[in-house]
């Protein structure tokens, strides 16, 4: 690869790094105030977490459109636009005091950053030209964890201080840095060969990825393992601050430095996924995301956040390798398509997810949710195991590796 190729695709890495730190950091910035909310306005914890799911579900209600509307448009536009609404939503969330209308302008959030979620694995794929498209992939995934922690960790600790308003404040203020590198650094696209604004085309390719038997595996284990992931997050903050535990708000956020696992175990998994193939590496993601569910269960805090950090660390594994495969499978013609309907699965997954668990926690506790979360991730790997009979895509030798 010659030296302007080199530069272009550190670009591309560092811009897509920072996009996805933006994105997350803005898309999950009242998880760790949830508590607050919940006091502040006297709500459940279900109806809290509203905040957290009504932006995954503007996400996944709009991924499909944005990511159709990026194979006309051209894929660094969409992106561009979407992460840059969303800040500017961000920046006004906390001086808007009512929680319907947070809500609300939450869900239209959450529709924004759908540009930048759905588009972002079509423009690697295309952009890389499949070299070393796992590592890339799980550097992009490394950012969103990089992102999540971040934005949870200030958030958290900014709301102990300064309240709800503060939190969301803060992590608006490094979120807007972020966008700002992002659209400076990413480079227009030149792969992509744009399609004319034809529905039927258009609604094929979204049909195509829709019914693709190989695609199916991935779309589960992004809504089963994301609904997961999403419901023990929100819950997590009222577990630490309430009773036996009782730690305060400030100190139950350094819990979201669990998701320094996901860093590191996203990039780690999309590496050895091109060398060793994608399915054996999803399912050891997924059996060490339901280990740590598992040591969860624990009354000890030491134990639980072990937990945590073995869970966090085998769901980005698994999600890394995931939405990589759709990059691979797809149709270059249904590319955009295949990866907002990812985005679907997984936000979709995110939003019922969170609420579910919520009730479920205030239904049956810890436990109980735990028991439902653990059968998720068992379908999740079943459907992975079922996919080995009907993909027809050749697994990679084990000592090769794979042009995606």
């Amino acid at each position: 690869m010659s030296d302007p190729e080199v530069s272009r695709l550190r670009r591309i890495r560092l811009a897509l790094l920072v996009g996805a730190l933006a994105l997350f950091a803005l898309l999950y910035a009242p998880q760790p105030v949830l508590p607050q909310f919940s006091a502040d306005f006297g709500l459940t914890p279900g109806t809290a977490a509203l905040l957290v799911s009504a932006g995954t579900l503007g996400l996944a209600v709009a991924a499909i459109p944005l990511g159709t509307l990026s194979e006309v448009v051209g894929r660094r536009r969409v992106m561009v636009t979407a992460l840059l609404v969303a800040e500017a939503i961000g920046l006004a969330l906390p001086f808007l005091p009512n929680f319907p209308l947070l809500v609300g302008l939450r869900l239209v959030q959450g529709a924004a950053v759908a540009g930048l979620a759905a588009v972002a694995t079509a423009y690697l794929a295309d952009e890389t030209g499949g070299r070393n498209l796992g590592a890339t992939m799980g550097l992009y995934v490394a950012g969103t964890t990089i992102g999540g922690m971040s934005g949870r960790l200030l958030g958290g600790v900014a709301g102990d201080f300064w309240g709800w308003t503060g939190g969301l404040t803060a992590v608006a203020a490094v979120a807007g840095a972020c966008t700002v590198l992002f659209v400076v650094l990413l480079p227009t696209e030149r792969n992509q060969t744009r399609q004319s604004f034809r529905w039927r085309p258009l609604l094929a390719g979204v049909r195509a990825a829709a019914t693709d038997p190989g695609l199916r595996a991935p779309f589960a284990v992004a809504a089963l393992g994301m609904g997961s992931f999403v419901a023990v997050y929100n819950v997590l903050g009222f577990r630490l601050t309430e009773p036996p535990l009782s730690v305060s708000p400030a100190l139950a956020s350094l819990a979201f430095l669990a998701y320094a696992a996901g860093t590191v175990t996203s990039a780690l998994a999309g590496r050895l996924a091109d060398r060793f193939g994608r399915r054996p590496v999803l399912l050891s993601g997924l059996g060490t995301a339901l280990t740590g569910l598992a040591l969860m269960l624990a009354g000890n805090l030491a134990v639980i956040l072990a937990g945590l950090v073995v869970f966090t660390g085998g769901f980005f594994a698994a999600h890394s390798v995931a939405s990589g495969w759709v990059g691979t499978l797809a149709s270059p013609s249904a590319r955009g398509q295949a990866s907002a309907l990812y985005q679907f699965a997984y936000y979709g997954g995110s939003s019922v997810g969170g609420v579910l668990g919520g009730t479920a926690y205030a239904w049956w506790g810890w436990p109980g949710m735990s028991a439902a979360l653990a059968c998720w991730l068992a379908l999740a790997a079943a459907a992975v195991l079922r996919a080995r009979n009907r993909v027809t895509t050749p697994e990679p030798h084990p000592i090769e590796r794979v042009p995606s």
